[in-house]
């Protein structure tokens, strides 16, 4: 048992020193903990051995797991229902042009140029298709844009692109038998409940017990996951529909939706974003640079050819067309989710994941930096103090200032 109080200390210490870089160079917390981890694979494995970190111990696992499924929930939660509506016609268009061009665009620069098989070109497509809704979310948060009707069209459009690499992981690599037929059944039935038992405990029971909602969802959450993985799915795909359907239930319970980013955030992805990067080889990249080029542009400019004239239908001004294509063109937690299925379930190699983890991690950190510092739209930022906006700023991210 000491042993497994000594790694989880260590991976905790690790969160703990990805948090404090994160706050310094103000990056997202996910994207740091990816980077940490990959650093202290490679420095654990070349003085202790493989495996020194104890990223594959099953309990471990199931934590990193865990968080997954949670931060995927919490990822659909986040849609605002308001927004979807007034602006539907962009959220759609924008969304689904955002998956579609680098779908495709990265599935066939990893087929017939990188000569990878089909199922790891698809698989490539997948990974690479996604927007980060925990980098633009945070980034929304930071400058205010998420009062905007600006910020706003950007995260739905964000939910649609991930709802579209969610829907494609499925359908490209479950196997389809009875065993399908039985999830999507159950799971109809009981997302189509979910909305309406949560309201009932939370009317009843809410607020007079120990937090019966959280465990209300966390057993929903758990359930569909083992049946998506009987059936040979994903865990995180019922879960980033259950947390769509309770996105309003989430906007009105503020306080509940704070504290379970609180428990995610703090405590479970951690695990889930340390243990990504640990599996990425350090090796395969250094011999291979140019393929981790080839990837990362190929995402890139799939998006930026697919979305900047789209977008030009919806904004008039140069820097908020750009702004808007580069934050799109972002990817981190179901880009390195779909990755890790793949590497998971032999779709990839341990060389093919780390190349794709690798661009996703670049696509996270340059489209970011080049968006705010070069195509920043200040006229569209809410005149807020900024006091009021940094006690705003924590108050919606789920933190207690001190």
């Amino acid at each position: 048992m000491e042993s497994i109080f000594a790694i989880a200390a260590i991976w905790l210490g690790l969160a703990v020193l990805a948090t404090v870089i994160a706050y310094h160079l103000k990056i997202s917390i996910a994207l740091i903990e990816i980077c940490i981890g990959v650093a202290a694979a490679a420095v654990a494995n070349h003085f202790f051995g493989e495996n020194a970190l104890g990223s594959n111990l099953e309990w471990l696992r199931f934590l990193a797991a865990t968080g997954a499924i949670l931060l995927t929930f919490l990822a659909g939660a986040e849609l605002d229902p308001k927004v979807m509506s007034s602006k539907k016609k962009e959220v759609f268009i924008v969304g689904l042009v955002g998956f579609l061009a680098p779908f495709l665009g990265c599935a066939a620069i990893a087929r017939f140029i990188l000569h990878w098989n089909i199922q790891a070109s698809w698989l490539a497509g997948v990974a690479l298709s996604t927007t980060s809704m925990a980098v633009v979310y945070a980034v929304m948060l930071e400058t205010g844009f998420n009062k905007t009707e600006f910020g706003k069209g950007i995260l739905g459009a964000c939910f649609i692109n991930d709802l579209g690499t969610v829907i494609a992981l499925g359908l490209l690599f479950a196997p389809f038998t009875y065993k399908t037929f039985v999830f999507v059944g159950i799971s109809i039935v009981a997302l189509g409940l979910f909305p309406f038992v949560t309201s009932f405990f939370t009317r009843v029971y809410g607020n007079r017990t120990a937090a019966i909602r959280a465990k209300w969802v966390v057993l929903v959450l758990f359930a569909l996951g083992a049946l998506a993985l009987w059936s040979g799915s994903e865990a995180v795909l019922p879960a980033y529909v259950g947390g769509m359907l309770l996105a309003e239930f989430a906007a009105k319970e503020h306080h509940w939706a704070r504290r379970m980013r609180t428990l995610t955030v703090g405590f479970l992805t951690p695990f889930y974003f340390l243990r990504a990067g640990t599996l990425v080889s350090l090796p395969a990249l250094i011999a291979a640079p140019l393929i981790f080029l080839a990837l990362f542009l190929a995402k890139v400019i799939s998006k930026i050819l697919g979305l900047y004239p789209v977008i030009t239908h919806f904004r008039n001004k140069r820097s908020e067309r750009w702004y808007y294509t580069l934050m799109m063109s972002t990817g981190l937690t179901f880009g390195t989710i779909s990755a890790l299925y793949g590497l998971s379930h032999g779709i990839v190699t341990q060389a093919q994941y780390s190349f794709l983890v690798a661009t996703i991690i670049a696509s996270a950190v340059i489209p970011t930096i080049i968006a705010s510092l070069v195509f920043l739209p200040e006229h569209l930022l809410p005149a807020v103090p900024p006091k009021k906006r940094t006690n705003q700023i924590a108050s919606e991210a789920g933190i207690d200032e001190e």
